[in-house]
């Protein structure tokens, strides 16, 4: 590791450990362990802009769904102790069991919600050269593969077929790994379906190491289902807060 990756590591932990908010403390110390485990040579890209992917070579139909009402946590977080690194971490746990009923129209919602902001993504293996192999929880769970890849846009592209403002938004699919100095993470998704109408309620935080600078906010998607295909209805979010930290810059 650089000295300026040293001196940047011990001063965000310095101000981590300062923080009297032990959740807060726990999901950063995390980042932060990771970051200084991690190849600290490797290059991070923030984001990509991925090849239009013909939906139609992935999935070719999306059959007419029946939903049924329901009101239940996706993902949350707990400390959990790591065997391997002796230490306890504020780690990201997903529903499995979940996963294994939900309909596609859910696995859409839910899809589209955790393309844009991480969860634990890491390289499987060695990084690739057009980044695709960016393995994630949350898409791993909803079975829709690597971040970016054909088979995880391309099953949106599908269910979001009529709507032509989230198609837009996936052009700009984000391949950001957990080692990167700049990310965004979730605090928790919970999803609520009535009638036709599907909402993901999520809290999230971010942090930028070399700008000395967290947020966090809540926000909730709304999504409605018709027949074969859904769309993006509207987003309630909330203010984002910021802090900034001393770097030791």
């Amino acid at each position: 590791m650089d000295i300026y990756r040293t001196r940047l590591f011990c001063a965000v932990y310095t101000h981590v450990i300062g923080n009297p908010n032990k959740t807060t403390r726990m999901k950063y110390l995390s980042i932060l362990t990771f970051v200084f485990l991690a190849s600290c040579g490797q290059t991070n890209n923030n984001s990509k802009k991925s090849e239009v992917v013909n939906a139609d070579s992935v999935y070719t139909s999306a059959k007419p769904v029946k939903l049924t009402d329901k009101s239940v946590k996706f993902l949350w977080r707990e400390d959990r102790y790591d065997e391997e690194l002796k230490d306890t971490f504020n780690t990201i746990i997903i529903n499995e069991e979940l996963c294994k009923s939900l309909t596609e129209p859910e696995r859409a919602a839910l899809g589209f919600v955790v393309t844009f902001i991480g969860s634990e993504c890491n390289w499987d293996g060695e990084a690739k050269d057009d980044f695709s192999n960016l393995k994630c929880k949350t898409l791993t769970a909803l079975d829709l593969g690597y971040q970016c890849s054909d088979k995880h846009l391309g099953f949106l592209r599908q269910w979001f077929k009529n709507d032509n403002k989230t198609l837009k938004e996936l052009e700009d699919c984000p391949t950001v790994p957990y080692t990167a100095s700049s990310q965004n993470t979730f605090d928790y998704i919970n999803l609520k379906v009535k009638d036709n109408n599907i909402s993901v309620e999520f809290g999230a935080n971010g942090v930028n190491m070399r700008m000395g600078e967290s947020w966090s906010w809540t926000e909730t998607d709304h999504f409605q289902l018709d027949k074969d295909n859904i769309k993006l209805i509207k987003k309630d979010e909330s203010q984002i807060k910021r802090e900034k930290f001393d770097t030791g810059e």
